[in-house]
């Protein structure tokens, strides 16, 4: 029999058809439609967001990070339970990556623990949407009020999920999205930063291109600039027309995407919720699109399930 794979990219005849188009076209760097892709995602998101695309998830948290004047001698509160990336968004400004404790039945950040860990160097909480749960949204909303912080969301587990019937990125300070090839949706690579903020969008958009200022909107244009001003840090973290015409193909199957993730979800939890030595997330599948299904098991019988899984075929995963 076929082994089944932990995870795999969803992609077909459409996807194969629009990289094809930018081939033919013959410029493969960002251009219109990067533009065009951002604009589908901010109608996607809703709440009149901007939306900037760049290469990866990891640099979508590291430029709205940077972008929020946090640098050196500045803390960020980040949950343990998180991929390397999310800490490494924050080293790579120079700030300190503080873990937080996780609440056992969502795994996200504690707001209480939190609470105990910030100093008068904490600048931002980044929560992370772990297996696409929004966790305790209102209260490190709450907290971060009450210190006058910034919530840079990592919602790379949770596009096109909805709390209270709200889309994802529609609502919040700065939220970042990762389009890799197993999340919800991919663009082969990709992430964005969405924001209301028009000062953060303004940075993310200059320092995704090296720093070079409002060259944004000439290569969405296909222009360019020559005489330039670069005044801040910046990188090389744009997005492709390629992934971009990948990404398009792929938001308009969203709908597609999620009606079968969701059913496989509620299918995982009414077969695993009654066995014993295991328990699932306590999540609300349907407004929440799984990007990962988790299950937590003892330790003592952790390895010995996997090792079975992955004798039969079945592939598994540890985090983290």
């Amino acid at each position: 029999t076929q082994p089944i794979r932990l995870a795999r990219s969803v992609i077909g005849e459409h996807e194969m058809d629009a990289v094809r188009r930018i081939m033919e076209v013959g410029y493969l760097g960002m251009g219109p439609e990067v533009g065009r892709f951002e604009d589908e995602l901010s109608d996607f998101v809703g709440g009149g967001r901007k939306v900037v695309c760049v290469n990866t998830g990891t640099s979508a948290l590291h430029l709205a990070v940077q972008a929020c004047g946090i640098g050196p001698g500045d803390e960020v509160l980040v949950p343990t339970l998180t991929y390397v990336a999310s800490f490494q968004a924050i080293s790579a400004t120079g700030a300190k990556p503080v873990a937080v404790d996780v609440v056992p039945s969502h795994g996200g950040i504690d707001p209480e623990d939190a609470s105990k860990r910030i100093t008068e160097r904490t600048r931002a909480i980044m929560p992370v949407h772990y297996g696409s749960s929004f966790g305790e949204y209102e209260a490190i909303y709450a907290l971060a009020q009450k210190h006058n912080l910034r919530v840079i969301e990592d919602a790379a587990h949770a596009f096109g999920c909805r709390l209270d019937g709200r889309r994802c990125g529609s609502f919040g300070d700065v939220i970042c999205f990762s389009f890799d090839g197993i999340k919800n949706i991919t663009s082969g690579e990709g992430g964005a930063v969405v924001s209301a903020d028009e000062i953060v969008i303004q940075k993310v958009q200059d320092a995704r291109l090296l720093g070079v200022e409002k060259d944004s909107e000439k290569r969405l244009a296909s222009q360019r600039s020559w005489d330039f001003d670069v005044t801040a840090q910046g990188w090389r973290y744009h997005m492709s027309e390629l992934m971009a015409a990948i990404g398009r193909v792929q938001l308009s199957r969203f709908e597609e995407f999620a009606e079968r993730r969701v059913a496989l979800a509620r299918t995982y939890q009414n077969a695993l919720s009654s066995l014993p030595g295991l328990r699932c997330f306590d999540i609300d599948y349907g407004p929440i699109v799984p990007h990962i299904f988790v299950v937590l098991i003892r330790s003592e019988l952790r390895d010995r399930v996997k090792a079975a899984l992955d004798a039969d075929g079945i592939g598994v995963g540890m985090h983290y």
